[in-house]
């Protein structure tokens, strides 16, 4: 496998959702409860700008693997060197490597973003998720407990963050 990463076009935004939306009946990485429609994601997507906060898509032979978004975190000028991270890959590529790969790839393009600090959100019963994070220097800086409701069980929430400055 090989994977490059190149900035999402208006034309992968598709495939993003597609991605996105495999992952929402395992109630692992999201908390939309239902399928989400293009059209929904389109303000969203409108949002990210390349050269600051940037959408990726990872590229196998040309076919999209996945993607890893660097998103404003909580709005505020203050914040302006904070972005929370997301990754999500396709079912067919996932327990490949392509997360470490991804996260390695995000942290070459922090200085030239300008970017100092990532947070990524994420559910405390997601072990996979959690443990790529910390073994790549993440800490946990927030515990959220039982904050969503997911088919009528209540799950809790975990902030990772790092710095690298």
């Amino acid at each position: 496998m090989s994977i490059n990463f190149e900035y999402a076009t208006e034309a992968d935004l598709p495939t993003i959702t597609a991605i996105y939306n495999q992952i929402i009946p395992s109630r692992q990485a999201t908390a939309d409860l239902e399928p989400v429609s293009v059209a929904s994601k389109q303000a969203w997507f409108d949002q990210f700008d390349p050269h600051s906060r940037p959408i990726w898509v990872m590229k196998d032979n040309g076919t999209i693997a996945g993607w890893v978004s660097l998103e404003s975190f909580y709005g505020r000028p203050a914040y302006v060197h904070t972005t929370e991270i997301s990754i999500y890959i396709d079912e067919n590529y996932r327990h490949h490597g392509l997360g470490q790969k991804t996260l390695t790839y995000v942290f070459s393009q922090l200085k030239e973003l300008d970017i100092d600090t990532l947070v990524a959100f994420i559910f405390h019963h997601n072990m996979p998720s959690i443990g790529l994070f910390k073994k790549n220097g993440f800490e946990t800086w927030g515990h959220l407990p039982d904050v969503a409701d997911m088919d009528g069980k209540l799950y809790s929430l975990d902030i990772l963050g790092r710095r690298f400055k």
